[in-house]
């Protein structure tokens, strides 16, 4: 089993977006750019829904409260999308 060891500059500095894609820079100066598709949770958010990010994780991860969405340095670097989730059918009858 290979593990990462999460290091010091791997922390989350910053978030943006681009029309299509999340941008998460790192304090060691790099930046992730990822599609907003692979997020549907973000993709779907307001502009304010997605401006509104708290650092978690010890510093390694981002928090979006108001649709309850969690994200990983350590995924991104990864290039982890989100796992498909289906939403509920409606089969209450009429």
């Amino acid at each position: 089993m290979i593990t990462s060891e999460l290091k010091a500059g791997e922390a989350v500095k910053d978030v943006d977006f681009t029309e299509d894609d999340l941008v998460v820079d790192l304090v060691d100066g790099r930046s992730i750019c990822v599609p907003l598709v692979w997020y549907p949770r973000l993709l779907a958010a307001s502009q304010t829904q997605r401006e509104n990010w708290r650092i978690a994780g010890g510093g390694f991860g981002i928090h979006w409260p108001d649709i309850d969405e969690d994200l990983s340095t350590e995924g991104l670097l990864r290039g982890a999308p989100a796992p498909h989730t289906f939403a509920p059918t409606d089969t209450a009858a009429s």
